[in-house]
């Protein structure tokens, strides 16, 4: 199926997001939970940059895509949470937090995925980050990253303490070897309708 992909802008603030009204999706998740990976996997090319260092991205970066016939969208990988070490105290989560309230504060279809590290269920910095966006109206869902690395117990194991944390059903993915990457495009198509 065919994806059609490109980097639009990196946002420090509202002013800075997109204004056509198309479908946006963000994805939320601690800096080295891999979302920049994930959006190269999903759109099959280097897009995102990626950084052996967590924390690098302190802006809202955005990506138009289309798959197949799909309606285009917006992806927006948004700061990771937990890189505040590399700050002075306090302010990589003030960052986190202005740039995401900038991202929600605004009309439009949008929609959140918290992605945690599935072999780490249950942290409580994601369980503060999905109470943060519990709090917003939009639609949300859960996705475990990483899940290569898991043994067939551990993912067992480790998938029914996610959605017991989180009450709903995780996509369970994989960057590296791309497992659930259509799941999760099923889920981003229809995110976005669902939301209030």
């Amino acid at each position: 199926m065919q994806i059609v992909a490109e980097f639009v802008t990196s946002a420090a603030g509202a002013g800075d997001f997109p204004r056509d009204q198309l479908p946006e999706v963000a994805f939320v998740g601690r800096s080295n939970v891999g979302k920049s990976s994930l959006i190269n996997a999903l759109v099959r090319q280097q897009l995102a940059r990626t950084s052996a260092t967590p924390g690098k991205t302190r802006l809202a970066n955005i990506y138009r895509v289309r798959r197949g016939t799909m309606q285009a969208c917006y992806l927006v990988d948004l700061p990771g949470y937990g890189y505040a070490r590399h700050a002075r105290p306090g302010e990589g989560s003030a960052e986190f937090s202005q740039i995401t309230d900038a991202f929600f504060d605004r009309p439009g279809q949008r929609a959140v995925l918290l992605l945690v590290d599935s072999r780490h269920p249950g942290l409580s910095s994601d369980l503060e980050a999905w109470e943060w966006l519990a709090a917003r109206s939009y639609a949300r869902g859960v996705v475990g990253t990483k899940v290569d690395k898991l043994t067939k117990a551990e993912r067992v194991r480790h998938a029914r303490e996610m959605e017991t944390v989180f009450e709903m059903p995780v996509a369970l993915v994989s960057a590296l070897t791309g497992e659930g990457l259509d799941e999760l495009w099923k889920m981003i198509a229809s995110l976005p309708r669902t939301a209030a």
